[in-house]
């Protein structure tokens, strides 16, 4: 894991009613990847990353009458900067964790098509779409990742799982839609290249 020295602190001050702009501010802040550290203010590791979604943080802050402070802070110390970093891990972390279990439930759908012989296109339509949407969610994750954490290379290797077994599927797909010989084809469960370091 890297060691991010450098992190923002985020103030929204907001008027309570309408509570709309309130929700779109901390929703925003939420995609960002901003983490609450105290009532009301919430941080991020500084630098280019995070800087599109705090300029529209603060105009959703402006659009609903209030403003967005962000402070640059610097820990004193090794604690500080624990805090702050740990706050930050901990939310990744769950993230990559709910993504690798979307990872094994399309894998076992995937397994429960094969066992019932479900090989159409319009299956195979479906299981694309819930694979990009997993790629998607991937890259989204991966930008918030500024501090390499283990968890984001493990759910690189995952996702590469998934796209296997995915090929592996298609493959049977088209066997049985055309009539070719056998119904094997690669396997659905087949290992992925262990020497690739990123996620299609």
């Amino acid at each position: 894991m890297t060691q991010h020295k450098g992190w923002v602190l985020i103030l929204p001050q907001i008027p309570s009613e309408p509570s709309r702009h309130r929700v779109a501010v901390w929703r925003q802040l939420r995609k960002a990847g901003a983490v609450p550290v105290s009532s009301g203010v919430w941080t991020l590791p500084a630098g280019p990353a995070f800087q599109a979604d705090l300029d529209l943080a603060g105009e959703l802050c402006r659009r609903g009458g209030g403003t967005l402070a962000v402070i640059d802070a610097s820990p004193r110390d090794e604690a500080s900067a624990a805090m702050l970093r740990e706050a930050f891990t901990s939310v990744r972390q769950d993230e990559w964790a709910e993504f690798t279990a979307d990872c094994g439930k399309f894998e076992a759908e995937i397994a429960k098509e094969i066992q019932k012989r479900k090989f159409t296109f319009a299956e195979l339509e479906e299981e694309e779409q819930s694979l990009e949407r997993l790629r998607r969610w991937y890259r989204d994750l991966k930008k918030r990742d500024v501090l390499e954490l283990p968890e984001a290379k493990a759910a690189g290797g995952r996702l590469r799982d998934c796209t296997v077994v995915l090929d592996g599927y298609a493959e049977r797909v088209y066997q049985a839609v055309h009539g070719t010989a056998g119904d094997g084809g690669p396997s659905a469960s087949a290992p992925p290249d262990a020497g690739q370091d990123s996620a299609p």
